[in-house]
């Protein structure tokens, strides 16, 4: 009975000894010096993964918020209200793809909250027919409460907009005292849309009345949603040079590209040298954990195996090593992005794509880099390798 806790110990001892040449055996029974190097692996990965997916948070923040206007072309006549019917007609005549709808519209400034401060947001005015068409178009499910009436200081918002300013039914949207948000009257919240979309939406008529300058914008809806962004190109062509202004979702993505080129640009260097730093570190701790096992590898070698076999042991050992360290490294990316978007981002509405490919692109250099130092390391650790002076030096 004494003797049956022993027994485990003593099977694995004997597999240690049946397989000594196994990647397994050494890392297994050396926990205590390999969990380090894995450790620094998994740090840095996961360093490397929050960092980028935070910077990333910033254009996907833009491309979530202003998302709307992927579904429309908007062109404004530069505060000229005569040319408002004659783009209107230019439209009609020239576009390359049906156009199911166009609608007249104004708007009025606000403010959202982002990660790196306040960006604007248009209040849009339509009318009641049109506001109804719009929240279709945008994948509304529902709305808690009602659409603004004509003429009334009322406003809709959607779901996301009223997390991030923290709005409710019955709060005010503008505002006479709303610096960044202003209007002559207080312009409650009446409805709140369940949708993805960032949308504001007030009566056409109450910003006619109200707010400068007196001239209509042009909404114009391509019949196939796929065909929306050939319509926007077109325009982007047909207005060139024009009193007119186009508001389209593949100029805020170029804007978007061209704005966090150089920030991208920095932050390669950052990574870089991030990798350059550990790869050096863990090329010393590989080169002192490797010199502490010269008595294990003359041993073996005395025993009869080659050297050619404690090499591939070696590296399968440290193939091993830096896998388990980048796949912990993004486990561990993952959960902390995660505790990340539940407690910081999505109380504000603020977009974190967890599973952002870019940032887990950005971790492969780390295990790269640090498998090819340390396959070199142990290649020339093994080239001056001598078995008979360290089992002499053993024996002594």
């Amino acid at each position: 009975m004494e003797a049956t806790p022993a027994a485990p110990k003593q099977k694995s001892s004997r597999r240690a000894i049946l397989r000594p040449m196994a990647a397994t055996t050494y890392l297994l029974r050396n926990s205590g010096k390999t969990i380090p190097l894995i450790g620094v692996i998994t740090l840095a990965v996961l360093l490397v993964c929050g960092i980028v997916s935070l910077i990333n948070s910033i254009p996907f923040s833009i491309r979530t918020i202003y998302r709307y206007t992927q579904q429309t072309l908007a062109i404004t006549p530069r505060g000229d209200a005569s040319q408002t019917p004659k783009l209107m007609e230019r439209i009609k005549e020239g576009s390359p793809v049906p156009i199911e709808r166009m609608v007249t519209a104004r708007a009025a400034g606000s403010q959202v909250m982002s990660i790196v401060g306040k960006w604007p947001f248009a209040v849009l005015g339509l009318k009641q027919e049109d506001m109804k068409f719009w929240l279709d178009r945008q994948n509304v499910r529902s709305i808690d409460g009602r659409l603004p009436q004509a003429g009334k200081a009322e406003a809709l918002i959607s779901a996301p907009v009223a997390r991030n300013l923290n709005l409710k039914l019955g709060s005010d949207l503008l505002g006479p005292d709303q610096n960044e948000s202003y209007s002559p009257y207080p312009v409650k919240v009446v409805g709140i849309a369940n949708c993805d979309n960032w949308l504001m939406l007030t009566s056409y008529e109450y910003i006619k009345a109200n707010h400068f300058p007196d001239v209509d914008a042009v909404l114009a809806f391509a019949h196939n949603l796929k065909d929306q962004e050939k319509l926007d190109k077109w325009a982007g062509n047909a207005f060139k040079g024009e009193r007119a202004q186009i508001f389209a979702y593949y100029q805020l993505e170029k804007q978007t590209n061209e704005m966090f080129n150089i920030l991208y640009k920095i932050l390669n260097v950052v990574i870089g040298t991030l990798v350059l730093v550990i790869t050096f570190m863990m090329g010393m701790l590989i080169n002192i954990y490797q010199t502490q096992r010269l008595v294990e590898f003359g041993l073996l070698q005395a025993l009869g195996y080659t050297k050619r076999q404690l090499l591939g042991r070696v590296l399968r050992e440290t193939v091993s090593v830096v896998i388990f360290g980048w796949f912990f490294g993004v486990v561990a990316a993952y959960f902390l992005l995660r505790l990340t978007k539940a407690v910081l981002m999505d109380p504000k509405a603020f977009a974190l794509n967890i599973f952002d490919p870019t940032a887990f692109v950005y971790t492969i250099p780390i295990p790269v880099s640090i498998l090819i130092v340390a396959t070199l390391t142990v290649i020339l650790k093994f080239r001056r390798f001598d078995p008979v002076s360290i089992v002499e030096r053993r024996l002594a």
